[in-house]
């Protein structure tokens, strides 16, 4: 069982007969009130995000989640393929809405983590970080760089990302998958 103070972004909670993950949690105390601790959850069944407050009376119970190594194979429709890893015959999917925008950053044959609960697949984490490669770039213009702009650039995945002007196309960068932000230059094309 979990106190209320002890909610965190990232946890995984058991609430209303499903799964939540805690997205934002801080801790409010008003004058002549108990505090509370307000929280935003998604559901991890529907995708639907909501906000609540959860008071020092509230036990709330910690999911029991069975992580399981996959790798991505291809989307086609809006639905999304994996297969198990060492188990090629175990190969499931998962349809655009359950994924979201994590969805932009998936590849071929890249390695991901599948969330289970009860035995049902509800989501998957990526890699923190991944490389792509830059597929379109606007040229960048010789002086620019004194200003340290950016401009944006089209991945290989069809993701948009903005970047500094010395990335080129067919570059090989690094992206956080978490903000969707640039993080370094692993390979010059």
């Amino acid at each position: 069982m979990l106190a209320y103070n002890e909610l965190k972004p990232g946890l995984f909670i058991e609430y209303e007969n499903s799964v939540y993950e805690v997205l934002e949690a801080a801790f409010l105390r008003m004058q002549q009130r108990k505090p509370v601790m307000k929280v935003k959850l998604r559901d991890l069944m529907t995708g639907k995000v909501k906000e609540t407050s959860f008071q020092s009376s509230d036990q709330l119970e910690e999911a029991e989640l069975e992580r399981q190594k996959c790798v991505f194979l291809y989307g086609n429709r809006g639905e999304y393929w994996f297969n198990e890893v060492g188990n090629p015959k175990n190969r499931f999917s998962l349809k655009e809405d359950q994924i979201g925008s994590k969805a932009q950053f998936l590849k071929g044959n890249c390695e991901v983590t599948a969330l289970m609960f009860d035995g049902k697949l509800i989501e998957i984490q990526l890699p923190v970080k991944i490389d792509l490669k830059v597929t379109e770039c606007p040229p960048a213009i010789k002086g620019d760089t004194a200003s340290g702009g950016s401009k944006s650039v089209t991945l290989e995945t069809g993701a948009k990302v903005n970047t500094p002007f010395f990335i080129n196309q067919d570059d090989v960068i690094r992206v956080n998958t978490q903000t969707g932000e640039y993080v370094e230059r692993v390979q010059k094309g």
